[in-house]
């Protein structure tokens, strides 16, 4: 959806990424920004307050953005994930010794009682398990039981602490209580979005280990290919590449969308020497591959979106990208009276200590 917008429904667009990192409350939007014609952000915030969306840890154990339905779906496969992620963890060190079965009924005992944010858990947890760090013991549900981040977290506009309450009575329906077929589709329909991919691409991803045995299970459904390294990449039947001399317009994207953490190998998308620069920042896509960061500044009513390349960008290029920068500008900020796009292109940037700029 990077290639050529799609007009779909927001719901839609959603399940089509497999849900997107939302640990940034407002990145989804800019995310669907960039892949969805004539996106609305009311249609996400609808969505998260009639509860058909949802926000929770799932791969790689962050925040994402799901519908209710992947939420029911991914949650289940993503346990070991969030379990491996706890037990790595100080949180998890603090609480050693302790019966978590016990502590994880109490959790969610609790937050079925009413949504709680993390410290008002933690003091909640602290009454019944009082030689234990209050902080640790809510970490532990984070991780260990099902929940969810409820609104007016995640709304656009809306500011919000993070406020917690478990799937089950947010949702009112069970969750799975084996991932079964789970894993399998959601394999495919990663790829179907992010292939053709390696093993460690997959694994990159979800967070998830082992994946070895489950693609050779996979292997009769998928097609594959060899990289430029010789390593296997497997993608679904109807998935091939687009050829390389297909347009690639310049696209704005979030501070962690999949696009840049969804593989091992991020070469294809960024390169080595501008990783330190761009990973973890909100990034410019120009011909399909990071060429910047970009951010927006509000002042006196108005708003300036800056956009720092890593180099000199072609005259075509450089139009291109304040174009979209310009329609960036007027989604992100249409509260603003005025707004404004400045490019600074940073001559022979390799990192943050690169040179000034030009």
């Amino acid at each position: 959806m990077l290639l050529r917008r799609s007009k779909v429904p927001a719901e839609e667009a959603i399940e089509r990424l497999v849900g997107l990192q939302a640990q940034v409350p407002a990145d989804p939007y800019i995310g669907l920004f960039a892949r969805s014609s004539g996106f609305r952000p009311r249609e996400v915030s609808r969505s998260i307050v009639e509860r058909t969306a949802v926000r929770l840890p799932l791969m790689r154990a962050t925040i994402h953005l799901v519908t209710a339905r992947d939420c029911l779906a991914l949650r289940p496969v993503m346990q070991s994930v969030l379990a491996r992620r706890f037990a790595a963890s100080p949180f998890a060190r603090d609480l050693r010794g302790m019966d978590l079965d016990d502590l994880t009924a109490v959790g969610r005992t609790l937050l079925g009682e009413r949504p709680l944010t993390r410290p008002e858990l933690g003091r909640r947890l602290h009454e019944r398990f009082s030689d234990r760090p209050a902080t640790s013991l809510a970490y532990a549900i984070s991780f260990l039981v099902p929940v969810v981040q409820i609104p007016p977290r995640g709304l656009w506009g809306q500011a919000g602490q993070a406020t917690w309450t478990t799937v089950e009575a947010w949702l009112g329906r069970p969750l799975p209580t084996e991932p079964g077929l789970g894993l399998d589709d959601a394999v495919l329909r990663y790829l179907a979005s992010f292939g053709p991919s390696t093993v460690a691409d997959i694994q990159a991803w979800s967070g998830l280990a082992g994946m070895r045995d489950p693609m050779e299970r996979l292997r009769p459904t998928l097609r594959s290919f060899r990289d430029d390294r010789g390593r296997e990449l497997f993608d679904v039947p109807d998935g091939p590449p687009p050829g390389p001399d297909l347009p690639a317009p310049p696209r704005f994207l979030p501070s962690y969308d999949n696009a840049l953490l969804g593989h091992a190998d991020r070469r294809r998308i960024i390169a080595d020497e501008h990783r330190a620069a761009g990973i973890g920042k909100p990034t410019v896509l120009v011909d399909g591959f990071v060429r910047g960061t970009w951010s927006i500044d509000r002042g006196d009513g108005g708003a300036t979106l800056t956009v720092r390349t890593f180099g000199r960008l072609v005259a075509r290029h450089r139009a291109e990208v304040i174009e979209e920068a310009e329609r960036l500008v007027s989604f992100a900020a249409s509260e603003a009276t005025h707004r404004r796009v400045r490019v600074i292109e940073w001559e022979g940037m390799t990192g943050p200590s690169g040179p000034g700029p030009g």
